[in-house]
């Protein structure tokens, strides 16, 4: 039996951090009476606090804090899972530029997610809200691409069956995007925030399962430093590759 990567750690870390994390900015915005309980709307006693969507639960200190600490961190790993993915179907695809366009798309849904930690809702509505549009909107067209990447490749035996959840995942998440956009239209804030947290939830989750990508894979990062001749100008450049065994 094979010994399992370290790499696949990664992106359990993400899923497990962000879900956490979100967790419990929500439960202090509970606290503090900030939002009300995604559970507590009814019609004989209808809560007066704000609807407890994810961004409006890290609007304000302290929950502001650990929200933009946990989305600068998860675009930052997601970034790592990208270029890992990337490296690893480099060889192995048959389509390049799909490989490639999933590669942007993952960096262009991580950016979306540095707008949304760092410009909060009530400050800088505008630019949270695209970042928010940026982030689902690259989240669901990387989905997509490698639910196609993994039916084509084929890299472990349990290809089909990762295929399988994957696409499962992808139609889930493309089908509770537009259900939340319906009912945001509809100004129907706690069941379009409950929408909310499903779909968030729903996309950490297929982040998680990049874990049986990685599991058998090592990736070395190889850094050479070339030196100019002697009586040239000193100048430093660094060439950096990704080995993949």
């Amino acid at each position: 039996m094979k010994s399992c990567s370290y790499w696949m750690i990664i992106p359990i870390t993400v899923s497990v951090l962000a879900a956490v994390g979100f967790i419990v900015v929500y439960e202090l915005a509970l606290v503090n009476k900030k939002i009300c309980r995604i559970d507590s709307f009814e019609k004989k006693r209808m809560c007066k606090l704000r609807p407890p969507f994810i961004s409006v639960a890290g609007d304000s200190p302290p929950e502001s804090c650990i929200f933009s600490q946990i989305m600068n961190m998860t675009a930052f790993l997601v970034t790592i899972i990208g270029v890992l993915r990337y490296s690893q179907l480099k060889v192995k695809v048959r389509q390049p530029w799909l490989n490639i366009l999933g590669l942007i798309s993952t960096f262009l849904s991580s950016f979306g997610m540095t707008l949304v930690a760092n410009f909060q809702l009530s400050n800088n509505t505008v630019t949270h809200n695209v970042g928010a549009l940026i982030t689902i909107g690259f989240a669901i067209l990387t989905c997509w691409i490698q639910t196609s990447l993994t039916f084509e490749v084929k890299m472990n035996k349990e290809a089909r069956f990762l295929g399988i959840i994957r696409f499962l995942l992808s139609a889930v998440i493309t089908l509770t995007f537009i259900v939340y956009l319906v009912l945001a239209a509809q100004r129907s804030y706690f069941s379009s925030a409950k929408t909310q947290w499903a779909l968030a939830l729903c996309v950490l989750f297929y982040l998680g399962t990049f874990a049986l990508d990685f599991r058998y894979y090592d990736f070395e990062v190889l850094a050479r430093e070339k030196y100019p001749r002697k009586f040239e100008l000193r100048q430093k450049a660094t060439d950096v590759s990704v080995s993949i065994r």
